[in-house]
């Protein structure tokens, strides 16, 4: 009798047009009367409601989103002599089936029945950008970070204390980031980047299977060359998020709690991104501020946030993010 009773409920409320389709994952939603776009959230994605649409790619190329530093730094890498081969070596004997079999055992799976709203994001994030289904998992980690791994079956890690801060929004900017990854085939060096982080300590490097090819990467200037890309290949998949999120605000806001952490209930949105084209404008236009810019954050695993916030809001501002949504 409940059933029917909702289902009578439901049908009334189509009935009178009181529903909205949401536009990220196609669930229909039944909204009270006098609803307004993003006064309520979607039962199945979390994501707010609103009746403006949300562009899917049909053929969206890596080339049309890279950022110019990424292109710049696989193109120094590659022409290393050898590379594609030792770091495939690399992998091989460091075994990609240890990287699933390490989450597997520590982290919780998202499924459809476990988290379903992340599993929706995936979702929307991978048919808006023309991704296959990789794995996702949540890790315990007061660490505040996601990353992917893997090569030829991807898997990405969402760390719990990352999206815990997070609004439903920006969960689906840092997931689509890391989607970026696999759409823009980094996969191979990114997750030879994260293993070259973890054995930076020569001891640690000792006990693991293959050292002689550690060791080659390292003396044949791989690992540095590697680094320096993965920092700037984070610039692309911040462009691959707003792709998918279509906000750059939302972008913009994630990076504000990456910068702020739990203070970002008392810090001004607004002055954040005055930050953000200041910063810009000084690395432009003072050599001391981008040679000390440089230094720091070639010690970084990921670009500052408040120079990831600026590349984003010059692309938009430059009218480049337009004409990829334009021309796909």
């Amino acid at each position: 009798m409940a059933k029917k009773k909702d289902e009578g409920r439901e049908g009334t409320a189509v009935a009178k047009g009181l529903f909205i389709r949401c536009r990220y994952c196609g669930q229909k939603n039944s909204v009270k009367e006098g609803y307004q776009n993003n006064a309520a959230n979607c039962g199945k994605c979390k994501l707010p409601l609103s009746d403006e649409p949300h562009k899917k790619y049909a053929d969206l190329r890596k080339h049309d989103y890279i950022h110019p530093a990424d292109s710049k730094a696989l193109a120094a890498l590659k022409a290393i002599p050898g590379i594609d081969t030792a770091l495939k070596k690399l992998l091989a004997v460091t075994g990609e089936s240890a990287i699933r079999v390490t989450f597997m055992a520590s982290a919780v799976k998202v499924t459809p029945k476990q988290c379903p709203d992340l599993f929706a994001k995936l979702q929307i994030a991978c048919t808006t950008l023309g991704v296959d289904m990789p794995d996702l998992f949540i890790q315990q980690n007061p660490m505040v970070n996601a990353f992917t791994g893997g090569v030829e079956h991807p898997i990405i890690v969402l760390h719990s204390s990352l999206i815990e801060r997070l609004s439903d929004e920006e969960r689906l900017a840092v997931i689509a980031h890391e989607v970026g990854h696999i759409h823009a085939e980094h996969v191979l060096y990114l997750t030879a980047a994260r293993l070259m982080e973890a054995l930076a300590n020569i001891s640690v490097a000792r006990l693991v299977p293959g050292s002689e090819i550690i060791k080659f990467i390292v003396s044949a200037g791989i690992s540095s060359a590697l680094l320096a890309w993965a920092r700037r290949a984070e610039l692309s998949c911040d462009r691959a998020a707003m792709l998918v999120v279509q906000d750059p605000h939302v972008v913009g806001r994630t990076m504000m709690k990456l910068a702020g952490g739990t203070m970002t209930g008392r810090i001004d949105y607004e002055l954040f991104l005055e930050q953000a084209r200041e910063f810009q404008k000084n690395y432009d236009e003072n050599k001391l501020d981008k040679f000390w810019a440089d230094i720091i954050n070639a010690g970084l695993s990921h670009p500052f946030p408040i120079w990831r916030v600026s590349e984003i809001l010059k692309w938009v501002d430059s009218g480049e993010y337009q004409k990829v949504m334009d021309n796909n």
